[in-house]
């Protein structure tokens, strides 16, 4: 009796475990179409992603530039210079104040991955995405980088993507690739 209770629960361990392992993590069984459209986003962008691009957007009274460097292993390297200032009138006469670094600027760094998926968790709004996680490279406690953006395309000069901090009227930032010294 005491070995059949010891074969039941093992029995049971091992199908539990088994269960486990194949896992409803696994994205080729939770989400076909999803995986099948990451592997050829990856397939199609991740070497053109490779390199170091750079993106500048400056107008009277702020300058935004920021530099990405993607490597092959998923790693990310960034710098981001942010700075302001502001219209004023001394005396009648309007002049801009000297410029000042915005708490955005810095290096981080982290990881970058590109898949289909949607960030909502709709299946309706699944996008190409690119999917930074990155940290400054200082002492502050919160993230350098929001952790998805819609990805359009990337080729050998340009990587189109979603702006978070800077973008055109529709909402979109074309980085530029460095040339490599």
């Amino acid at each position: 009796m005491k070995e059949m209770k010891l074969r039941r629960i093992a029995l049971t361990m091992l199908v539990a475990f088994s269960l486990a392992s194949c896992g409803d993590n696994d994205p080729k069984l939770t989400d076909p179409e999803a995986y099948e459209k990451t592997v050829q986003l990856n397939e199609q962008y991740g070497p053109l992603m490779v390199g170091t691009w750079h993106y500048e957007n400056n107008g009277d009274t702020y300058r935004f530039s920021e530099r990405l460097t993607f490597q092959a292993d998923g790693t990310l390297t960034g710098t981001r210079n942010c700075q302001t200032r502001k219209l004023v009138t001394i005396e009648g006469e309007q002049r801009y104040t000297d410029w000042e670094d915005f708490e955005l600027c810095g290096s981080f760094s982290g990881t970058w991955m590109l898949k289909f998926w949607s960030p909502e968790g709709d299946a309706d709004t699944r996008r190409n995405c690119l999917h930074i996680i990155a940290n400054y490279d200082d002492e502050r406690n919160y993230m350098a980088f929001p952790s998805v953006l819609t990805f359009g395309y990337a080729n050998e000069t340009t990587l189109h993507i979603q702006g978070y901090f800077f973008h055109d009227d529709e909402g979109w930032a074309d980085y530029l690739r460095e040339e490599e010294s």
